[in-house]
């Protein structure tokens, strides 16, 4: 593999570490693709005409039948001979925070030889130092698993962040992302300079109604809601992204080897972040395992192998950890309920499995700690009667389709598939 010289390789991880340990909301230059090392171990795959597996982590925008579909297309056009497998690890709404921990178990028990990682979008409102501890989490899991893997950060863009390109500079998810793409030498490709070129020429409104014949209509109309491009156009540019970067990351590509798990920027990453069953003994109260058939627990299936249901009040989910950081991978949905958390002998908190978009179920994250002091600590999550008004709950854009479908909303109810932690689970008490 190509590798930066010696000072080369001192003045990237001495900016990088700066941005990290120093001002971590610094802002890079908006540049379009920055092929670093290169994608080589993938390259000599698909140049031989082997068979390749890309994975697609991410969120909402990855989810799409847009770019991930479209890219794979164009990889097998470029590279007839190969054949190529998709691993879809993409789930909407969700970010680096629990990519980290399902990384294992949606991407590298599958063996993939590259993967894409999009999470520019949904971190946009997460601090740098928290997604420099889940992305430098996720390159660090991959390479202990499969130090051949490539890795390539993507960025994605939301109209909001148009302003900051318009500047010429990247957001601030994007840059903190780059100083680990720095450190480590991972190629990145940044969506959103090209569709800022457009929108300023005017040939591109990034917010409009769908209009139809949408592939003709001049200016392009790149989104209906400012976040989600439509396939025919904003995914469509997406992807022209990655053909026009693809030139200078062959080029950066050198020879293949492992590579190399230097140093940690964060001594406090994620690399040790897990997804653990849970198990019958951790549950109190009533509950019901959820049968294959069962359409939540089918339309679930690839990502919660088991799923569990809370049927009463005081039912609850107690586990004791020897780490540092839990929580549960669980659904929001519209017969969601209010939980109880208690951590140790902390005050308890209270959190909720329905939020203002809940007009169908999908999955999400509750966390219930991090950065605790390494040891032992218990957590027990208690399903609350509380009755929710949910109408409330709900975006004002969202009420309609309660006062159409009351009944959906009436159940309050828990449904949960595993834990996700950074540490241990302790066997030892989980049976009080």
């Amino acid at each position: 593999m190509k590798r930066t010289t010696c000072l080369g390789m001192l003045l990237v991880t001495f900016l990088a570490a700066s941005c990290v340990a120093g001002d971590t909301h610094v802002r890079r230059d908006a540049v379009e693709c920055t092929p670093r090392n290169g994608l080589p171990n993938f390259l000599a795959k698909v140049d031989a005409g082997k068979s390749v597996k890309i994975a697609y982590l991410g969120g909402s925008i990855t989810a799409a039948p847009g770019w991930r579909v479209q890219s794979r297309e164009w990889f097998q056009k470029q590279y007839p001979d190969a054949q190529f497998e998709e691993t879809h690890a993409a789930i909407g709404g969700t970010g680096s925070d629990l990519g980290v921990f399902r990384l294992q178990n949606d991407v590298l028990r599958h063996q993939p030889d590259m993967m894409f990682v999009e999470f520019a979008v949904n971190d946009g409102g997460t601090s740098p130092e928290q997604i420099h501890k889940a992305m430098e989490g996720i390159v660090r899991q991959t390479w202990k698993a499969n130090p051949d893997i490539d890795i390539c950060f993507v960025y994605t863009l939301t109209e909001a962040m148009l302003k900051d390109l318009a500047a010429g500079k990247m957001q601030q998810s994007a840059s903190a992302m780059e100083g680990l793409a720095d450190h480590y030498q991972i190629p990145s490709i940044h969506f959103g300079v090209k569709v800022n070129e457009l929108h300023e020429a005017g040939e591109l409104v990034f917010k409009a109604p769908k209009p139809e014949n949408i592939a003709d209509v001049k200016p392009m109309v790149f989104s209906s809601d400012g976040v989600h491009p439509h396939v025919e156009t904003g995914h469509r540019l997406y992807t022209e992204t990655i053909a026009r970067s693809w030139p200078a990351i062959r080029k950066a590509s050198g020879q293949t080897e492992p590579h190399e798990l230097v140093e940690p920027l964060r001594e406090d990453n994620w690399e040790h972040a897990k997804q653990v069953p849970i198990n019958e003994r951790m549950l109190h109260g009533e509950w019901r395992k959820l049968d294959a058939a069962d359409s939540l627990a089918k339309r679930f299936s690839k990502n919660f192998p088991e799923m569990y249901q809370a049927m009463k009040p005081d039912a609850s989910l107690k586990f004791t950890l020897d780490g540092t950081a839990a929580a549960v991978f669980h659904l929001l949905g519209p017969d969601g309920c209010e939980v109880q958390i208690r951590v140790d002998d902390q005050d308890p908190s209270s959190r909720r499995s329905i939020d203002g978009y809940c007009t169908y179920h999908r999955m999400s994250k509750l966390s219930l700690a991090s950065g605790l002091p390494l040891g032992v600590h218990r957590f027990e999550i208690t399903v609350m009667p509380t009755q929710l008004d949910k109408r409330e709950i709900l975006f004002e854009s969202k009420r309609a389709y309660f006062d159409e479908n009351p009944k959906r909303y009436e159940d309050h109810t828990w449904y949960i598939g595993s834990l996700l932690v950074i540490g241990d689970v302790v066997e030892d008490e989980v049976s009080e």
